[in-house]
């Protein structure tokens, strides 16, 4: 999957092409360097799926839970997470992250660095860079 995105006018298309390529995978680790846009695709491509309720990062909460409005899901549930400020992986560990990541739920983790011995073997790399002219590439 390569989706460029020129500007942020272009954003919602992608995020609909994104989403056309889902299929039957569940869980997304969104790579990028700080201010790539990894929030913002996360973003539209809930929308996208018809999540109405206000979408934020969950810097601080770890994870967000949206409940979309579509009937492109077999999961009523998206599961959004910003790992950026885990200190050690005891901290995910006592969250239950097994629940979220093996509930058949779509999950979107945002700096899965920082917990990469836990992901799911069949989580979909996703890779946010921003280019020169400051569009940006995503890759999976």
């Amino acid at each position: 999957m390569n989706i460029q995105i020129k500007s942020i006018n272009e954003i919602r298309e992608a995020a609909r092409q994104f989403v056309s390529e889902i299929g039957n995978r569940r869980v997304f680790a969104f790579y990028g360097t700080m201010g790539a846009g990894k929030t913002t695709f996360i973003k539209a491509v809930c929308e996208e799926l018809g999540v109405t309720d206000v979408i934020t990062s969950p810097t601080f909460a770890i994870v967000n839970e949206y409940s979309p409005s579509s009937d492109l899901l077999p999961s009523s549930k998206i599961y959004h997470f910003d790992f950026y400020r885990i200190k050690k992986l005891e901290e995910v560990y006592d969250m239950g992250y097994e629940d979220y990541f093996y509930s058949g739920a779509l999950c979107f983790i945002e700096w899965p660095e920082l917990i990469e011995e836990l992901l799911p073997e069949d989580a979909v790399k996703v890779s946010i860079v921003e280019q020169e002219d400051g569009s940006r590439l995503v890759t999976a």
